[in-house]
């Protein structure tokens, strides 16, 4: 506990570094895309959906009239080593060219008790654009990783792109930067604008447009190669900024994560008649009769005179020491009589 307490003190007490814009914002246009598709699997040593499941068997009846292979459904009745399967692929938030192979995730979506040991059929993959043709064929061994859960399997490089999926940010000149949401406020998406204003002496650049979005006008120079400028634009450091006072509580693990310079009221606080011990003077290598002060309350800016932190608090709880559990019990008291002056948010 008196760990947790010091590296917390430690957070609150470091300076703020400067970030770059990369870190807290990303380009419009630059997020991940996800394919899908439907498959069949075969191979299962038993294991499948069933000869008389019909959304399995009448797809493996059709694979094989297309290699002129034709069988009727009755006659593969007493298949059980297919299943039918959903597939899915994530490509990247840089894009993806044609070729490139993406890593599948395949979920039974039928009768059938495991995957393991089976294998893919090629199969089309459709994209995030309706009716855009095929994005991806997938195809390939299945590696069941969990043995809780046999019917869900990935296939290492099994999506392989038939086209260009790219990311291009710039649109008649401009390009749109979008705040991370814990980022995300009027104050630094001001601060942001302002920032890649000063590249240019007397041009506006770059404006704020809501606390999540800021929109950059490309120079004119810069137009026919806009990387150059997009990547000084995306490593140009902010400076040093009061953030949000915001507190995160986690009740399950009992961790307090505090951003900002949180404030709290005039208050008096007594927990469980524990008590609170200093030492005047301050102890040394072998302190000789020191004097031990004994309190059972915590006194927060008793004369009113503003400026009592939450850090002061978390110093004299931890002197205390009170449980995790009582801390964030403590805080969300706090919260709740209108003492603490910061966003509580509770996970």
């Amino acid at each position: 506990m008196r760990i947790i307490s010091i590296i917390l003190v430690l957070l609150l007490s470091s300076p703020a570094y400067a970030v770059r814009i990369a870190d807290i914002t990303r380009l419009d246009g630059q997020r991940e895309n996800v394919l899908t598709g439907v498959g069949l699997v075969f191979g299962l040593k038993g294991t499948g959906d069933g000869g008389d499941y019909m959304p399995a068997i009448r797809p493996l009846a059709e694979m094989l009239s297309r290699f002129s292979n034709a069988a009727s459904l009755s006659e593969l009745s007493n298949a059980k080593n297919v299943a039918v399967v959903s597939i899915t692929a994530r490509v990247p938030a840089t894009g993806a060219r044609q070729g490139d192979r993406i890593d599948l995730h395949v979920t039974s979506i039928g009768k059938s008790s495991s995957l393991k040991g089976g294998r893919l059929f090629v199969s089309p993959m459709t994209g995030p654009i309706p009716g855009g043709g095929i994005y991806a064929l997938a195809e390939g061994p299945l590696i069941t990783e969990d043995s809780s859960s046999p019917t869900v399997a990935t296939v290492r490089g099994g999506a392989t792109m038939e086209v260009d999926l790219l990311v291009n940010p710039v649109r008649n000149g401009r390009f749109t930067l979008i705040l991370d949401d814990p980022s995300a406020s009027w104050q630094m998406a001001s601060l942001i604008a302002k920032v890649i204003n000063d590249l240019e002496d007397g041009s506006i650049l770059a404006v704020a447009i809501d606390p999540k979005n800021i929109v950059v006008s490309i120079p004119q120079a810069e137009l026919a190669r806009p990387d150059a400028f997009i990547a000084r634009v995306m490593h140009l450091q902010l400076p040093r900024v009061m953030t949000e006072a915001r507190i995160t509580v986690n009740e399950r693990t009992g961790t307090l994560i505090i951003s900002g310079d949180v404030e709290i009221s005039p208050v008096i606080i007594s927990h469980k008649g524990l008590t609170i011990s200093t030492i005047t003077p301050p102890p040394v290598a072998t302190p000789r009769a020191p004097v031990v002060e004994q309190r059972d309350f915590v006194a927060m800016d008793p004369l009113n005179q503003g400026g009592a932190k939450l850090r002061d608090l978390l110093t004299a709880l931890d002197q205390l020491k009170v449980p995790a559990t009582d801390r964030i019990y403590i805080i969300k008291q706090l919260h709740e009589t209108g003492k603490l002056h910061a966003k509580l948010i509770v996970e």
